[in-house]
């Protein structure tokens, strides 16, 4: 097994070549947090531990490269907004893979929320291969808003290696999201 210390992103393309006009604009936010230099953590990201390929890549090209990075990854770091798609991308196979064949923690990162306090409120968001890992209890998944704060806590804690994720539906209690300053 290759050594797992990256942090592996996933988030829905949207079938969009133009990244400001899909999901990856949340992803190239946290790349901004972990470039900064005055926010004090950094992560190894498992996007830059293996070779890139482009999106007109080959379909098996890039799911070789897939795989290649979630072998090297400790975690992953699934992207939800308002507009992720039940089927149809690239999201839903990683997802399986991540879980089903890598066993990875998922921290599940819902853009637009300011805290996580219910997440089974939100499985209408869930893309079906996640709803289905979270439903049969194959997905260990702490559930987080798409905030600084929170996706480097459960980043640094939830590894294939360190803290377990004790069951599908894990979020933050309501008294850490007061701390974050999330909400009063």
């Amino acid at each position: 097994m290759a050594n797992r210390t990256g942090t592996y992103f996933a988030f829905d393309g949207l079938g969009q070549t133009d990244p400001a006009k899909s999901d990856f604009r949340y992803y190239a936010t946290v790349q901004g947090w972990n470039a900064a230099e005055h926010i004090d953590f950094k992560f190894v990201n498992s996007h830059e531990k293996a070779s890139s390929v482009r999106d007109t890549s080959k379909l098996s090209t890039l799911q070789a490269s897939i795989r290649q990075r979630l072998a090297g990854s400790k975690n992953m770091v699934v992207i939800i907004s308002k507009d992720t798609r039940k089927t149809g991308s690239l999201l839903s196979w990683e997802i399986e893979m991540a879980v089903d064949h890598y066993e990875l923690p998922l921290i599940v990162a819902y853009a637009g929320y300011q805290s996580i306090l219910d997440p089974a409120a939100l499985s209408s968001r869930w893309p079906t291969p996640l709803e289905k890992r979270i439903n049969s209890g194959a997905a260990q998944a702490i559930h987080i808003p798409f905030k600084k704060e929170a996706m480097f806590d459960a980043i640094k804690r939830f590894t294939v290696n360190g803290e377990a994720i004790s069951m599908s539906l894990q979020f933050y209690n309501r008294e850490t999201h007061v701390q974050w300053g999330y909400i009063s």
